[in-house]
């Protein structure tokens, strides 16, 4: 519940799972989707030298989806995130096919990544706050049987999905171990942003 007087919250995403994440923990806010290139952000910071961390790049988009958001409703608390995959210093973006999906997860297959997610509050034209962390994340060497009979269950949803895989259903088959913040696997670092909002005054402390 917001306090009284409080700015209204506003999440800049266009993410169902961060959505349901804010409302499940009983947050009162509105949803605008950010006008953000994010292909073009990524390629923008990619030339950058030095070259940003996939933790910075996480926090860049998260920044730049709230400041968006937050030019459009300055008065308002804006929430930005967003998440990327990492495997061994490189970026993986979503698969544009399942055929992608079946590269993407054979490249991850045995192996350990990272995601990096950011959260990041935006307010009167500027940035606020901001906060990244990661988990990590090693796939099972499942068999080429088990691959075939996932994609086929999970189907095309897959290709909206970093990774291809959707750990809160099936796709947890394809890991034997995972180490991190469950909200930060799923792309919004959640209990330091309800911190933060109540050390704000946006929500009941």
């Amino acid at each position: 519940m917001p306090e009284p007087g409080a700015s209204p919250l506003v999440l800049a995403s266009a993410s169902s799972y961060r959505r349901k994440m804010l409302e499940a923990a009983g947050l009162s806010f509105e949803v605008v989707r950010p006008q953000v290139d994010e292909a073009f952000l990524k390629r923008d910071l990619a030339g950058q030298r030095p070259k940003p961390t996939p933790h910075a790049v996480a926090g860049s988009l998260a920044r730049a989806k709230a400041q968006a958001v937050a030019a459009q409703r300055p008065e308002a608390l804006v929430i930005g995130a967003d998440q990327v995959l990492e495997l061994e210093g490189q970026l993986i973006d979503k698969p544009g096919d399942l055929a992608a999906a079946r590269e993407q997860l054979v490249r991850l297959r045995g192996r350990t990544h990272r995601l990096h997610a950011a959260v990041a509050l935006a307010q009167h034209g500027r940035i606020v706050w901001c906060h990244t962390e990661y988990a990590a994340l090693t796939m099972r060497a499942f068999s080429p049987g088990f691959l075939e009979s996932y994609l086929a269950k999970a189907g095309t949803g897959l290709c909206q999905i970093v990774g291809a895989y959707e750990i809160e259903g099936m796709g947890i088959q394809l890991f034997e171990r995972v180490e991190g913040d469950h909200f930060t696997i799923i792309g919004l670092p959640l209990l330091p942003l309800l911190t933060e909002l109540r050390t704000r005054g946006a929500i009941h402390a």
